[in-house]
């Protein structure tokens, strides 16, 4: 199972009838916050929006907080045809909202989506199997090793793993070297070592930035329960994106990452998702203080609110 679903990726397309879309949920109103229903401005303000990004954001140790770059190519596999359609395109499309080139019609897909009905056996069979593709060893291209225990083990309806590369700014090259990896005679140290060109040194900036470059997305068909293929969609979006810590606990806060609890929080992204998506591919990045990728994500968040405030305060003029 694992050997196709990888060919699969590799760019061979062949859906199946496993799972199908569920009616939406009536609306209901929301229990968590609302980022446009806030009416405070200052410090509980910053408060809110710095708990948000601290519970969300889940870089990898050491390294900054990574995001796609350019572009990205969403696949889907094991969904009937038209619900597999569904899932990349709307994926796709909010990639494109944020900037990236989401590929061509027949791209090989470095996203890919796989329903299954049982997602722990899955995962199992993928971590046994496929370690090394999961964990590639380079330094900094993953959450590590008790992550992959916690996507193996923990039964949700979702989960997600993301390799990353530490990348040269300037060139677009790897700024690290895999494992076995060697320059010249591989004689010593120097030859193992990553070597690229430094512009210009600083003490507060970097050349060195992470990015998204491989992605899955485990879906469990027999645990997403009332959760429609729209909310599905924007879930899937928003953690396969963005580097999502998937034991946040995001309760407080009303963001589509509550949809499995609470299936009639959000109907789709909400303002705080959008924000925190636009805060990151907003970001520069190339600060070395690791906490500058959120302090960006912060601000949009921030001007978000602004906006919101400004349109509520339009309307009722």
């Amino acid at each position: 199972m694992i050997a196709a679903i990888l060919a699969l990726a590799l760019g061979v397309s062949a859906p199946s009838d496993q799972a199908s879309t569920q009616p939406a949920p009536p609306p209901q109103e929301d229990q968590a916050v609302r980022l446009e229903d806030i009416q405070v401005t200052g410090r509980r303000l910053d408060s809110l929006i710095e708990s948000f990004v601290d519970e969300v954001a889940a870089p990898n140790r050491g390294r900054g907080i990574a995001r796609w770059d350019r572009s990205v190519c969403v696949g889907a596999v094991n969904l009937r045809r038209d619900v597999a359609q569904y899932l990349v395109d709307r994926v796709s499309t909010v990639a494109e909202d944020l900037g990236l080139n989401a590929g061509d019609p027949g791209c090989t897909p470095n996203l890919l989506i796989v329903a299954t009905a049982d997602g722990d056996a899955f995962a199992r069979e993928l971590v046994e199997k496929r370690r090394r593709a999961l964990r590639m060893g380079g330094t900094g291209m993953d959450r590590g090793s008790t992550a992959l225990k916690d996507f193996q083990d923990a039964s949700r309806p979702v989960r997600w793993w993301q390799v990353s590369m530490p990348t040269d700014s300037e060139t677009g090259q790897r700024a690290i070297r895999l494992p076995g990896e060697c320059t010249n005679a591989c004689s010593g140290p120097m030859d193992y070592a990553p070597a690229f060109n430094v512009a210009s040194a600083s003490r507060l900036a970097t050349q060195v930035i992470d990015n998204i470059f491989r992605a899955i997305v485990v879906v469990d068909v027999t645990k997403t329960g009332d959760v429609n293929s729209a909310q599905l969609a924007d879930y899937i979006a928003m953690v396969s994106l963005a580097q999502i810590d998937p034991t946040a606990d995001t309760s407080a806060y009303a963001s589509i990452l509550n949809v499995f609890s609470e299936p009639n929080s959000a109907a789709f992204l909400t303002e705080w998702d959008k924000a925190y998506l636009e805060g990151l591919y907003d970001a520069q990045r190339t600060q070395k203080n690791l906490r500058a990728g959120t302090t960006e994500i912060e601000s949009s968040i921030r001007r978000a609110h602004s906006r919101l405030a400004a349109e509520a305060e339009t309307t009722t003029d």
